[in-house]
């Protein structure tokens, strides 16, 4: 045999014996917009959760359809009181560059998370720590913080008060662990793909605004290898309409929501990859109170009245919203049936009549002024479509609407600078099932997520007496009252709570229906072709 011949009779063993190469297997997951920020601690929307959750781990996590596992922490007791909890760490978990991560670390984090000089709109979330009120309104020092780390392997949290709902907290992006030494290294700048340092299944390649943010799989998660994804790319199409285009096409295999005027397509040509599920969330227009005319309770109240909820629901977004009159939605366990907006029981011409007369005492309407609105919104077909009817409603009260539709980084952006406006539509999604994570959105210190800027001191009351309270019947009795006093009040005019509408390729498998909306890419893999 000649020595080419050997050669090629080489190459052609080696072919045989090798293993096969294996395709990347790679999640095409289109998003409703940008993330506004990887800072766990400066993020608010579902968006920025999505990406934060495949980043990050708490110490406790979810499973697929949605319950509660244990993450960093492998065990955790409390006292008897419910007031001290301990954590034991599992071993051989790893920051992305191969750092320990320690109790020290939460620590750090929350301590962050509390300290006035972070800013963090959503800080109070997790103000059922020790003192986290007073730290981060800068009445007690960092270290005053009900957080401290008792081994390298074990972190003690106490709480202000017993809470029934802590352990759920624990798996928002609030609440995971930060690498300190990166933060200090490159100060605001830690989240860039080059610095970020995360615990979570996935690392942070790429972050392209308006188009992408690629992640990879960390191979030193503690559970990498049951991961069977390499790359988990979040693809932004604020257009729902371009986004069912793109996954008819294949070019993503998931997205979470639906363009309400194509439903019915939907449900026709892809019924094995719409998915309509029940989710823990309302659809609200909140009122700006810091000034007229929305500073009076008739005109917000009158406004509310005249918006016929079950057409919304079943013309504009072609039932993949219920209609609500309620603040909490109706599938939280320990809550039972919300509580219903004073006019509920009346019909729509009722509700009208209504409203024509707590206009015209507030001075407006015939023989009165004209009340012209505002209605700012995130841009997408079904919120420009609500806006539109929402606007021929009360056009039957002779009030005049102008829209104002912007696209959703900018939107966001402008809730949070706290800009005067008149007529906001956002939602909330429930971080944790407890009505106590939706009424707190009304609470005078949450300055960062109480979009109408409402203040009551009998509401805060409520609300400090529910969470005083450890009989579970009881303190429900308490956020029910809390409830129907923001209802009466008005700052928020609640029109739908939510069902999720997602459009799920056949080839995702791992994909969960729950009432969290959680999906997480480390129970995710894609059939072969």
């Amino acid at each position: 045999m000649t020595r080419l011949n050997l050669i090629l009779a080489a190459v052609a063993l080696a072919l045989m014996s090798a293993a096969p190469l294996r395709a990347e297997m790679v999640w095409l997951r289109g998003a409703a917009g940008d993330p506004g920020s990887l800072d766990p601690h400066k993020a608010q929307t579902q968006i920025e959760s999505n990406v934060l959750s495949e980043l990050f781990e708490g110490l406790l996590t979810r499973n697929a359809r949605g319950e509660l596992v244990a993450g960093v922490a492998e065990s955790w007791s409390a006292t008897d009181d419910g007031l001290v909890y301990a954590f034991k760490f599992r071993p051989g978990v790893r920051w992305s560059n191969g750092d320990r991560v320690t109790p020290n670390d939460f620590v750090y984090a929350f301590r962050r998370l509390m300290s006035p000089a972070t800013g963090a709109p959503y800080a109070n979330i997790l103000y059922t720590l020790k003192n986290a009120a007073r730290v981060n309104k800068g009445e007690l020092p960092l270290e005053a913080l009900g957080a401290r780390a008792l081994s390298e392997t074990s972190l003690e949290i106490a709480l202000e008060r017993p809470a029934p709902y802590f352990l759920e907290q624990l798996t928002h992006f609030t609440a995971m662990p930060l690498h300190q030494a990166s933060i200090e290294a490159f100060g605001s700048d830690f989240v860039r793909p080059a610095h970020l340092v995360t615990n979570g299944p996935f690392k942070l390649r790429e972050f392209t605004p308006n188009e992408r943010v690629v992640l990879v799989k960390n191979p030193l998660y503690y559970e990498a290898a049951q991961v069977a994804l390499d790359q988990e790319i979040f693809i932004s199409l604020e257009d729902r309409s371009a986004a069912l285009l793109r996954f008819m096409a294949g070019e993503i295999q998931s997205y979470d929501d639906v363009p309400a005027e194509q439903l019915a397509f939907v449900r026709k040509m892809l019924p094995d990859s719409l998915k309509i599920t029940p989710s823990l969330g309302i659809y609200y227009y909140a009122f700006d109170t810091r000034h007229p005319p929305f500073d009076d309770k008739r005109v917000r109240q009158a406004l509310s009245m005249a918006i016929d909820r079950d057409f919304l629901a079943g013309r504009i977004w072609g039932g993949a919203m219920a209609p609500s009159m309620s603040f909490a939605p109706p599938d939280i366990p320990s809550y039972g049936a919300p509580a219903q907006a004073p006019w509920a029981a009346m019909t729509l011409f009722e509700r009208e009549d209504q409203a024509k007369k707590l206009l015209a005492e507030a001075g407006y309407g015939e023989g009165g002024k004209k009340l012209e609105i505002e209605i700012r919104f995130n841009n997408s077909e079904n919120h420009r479509a609500t806006a539109v009817a929402v606007a021929a409603m009360w056009r039957a009260l002779g009030v005049e609407t102008r829209l104002v539709g912007t696209d959703g980084t900018s939107f966001y952006a402008f809730l949070r600078e706290k800009t005067a406006f008149d007529v906001a539509r956002s939602s909330w999604l429930a971080d944790f099932p407890d009505a106590e994570n939706f009424l707190f959105l009304a609470e005078t210190a949450n300055k960062g997520l109480d979009v109408p800027n409402f203040s009551s001191a009998a509401y805060d009351a409520l609300m400090e007496e529910a969470g005083r309270e450890r009989a579970p019947q009881k303190r429900s009795e308490i956020l029910h009252r809390a409830e129907a006093l923001l209802l009466e009040e008005s700052p928020y005019a609640v029109l739908m709570s939510y069902r999720s509408s997602n459009l799920v390729s056949p080839k995702l498998r791992g994909w969960e229906p729950n009432a969290l909306a959680n999906h997480y890419g480390r129970y995710i893999s894609i059939a072969p072709k």
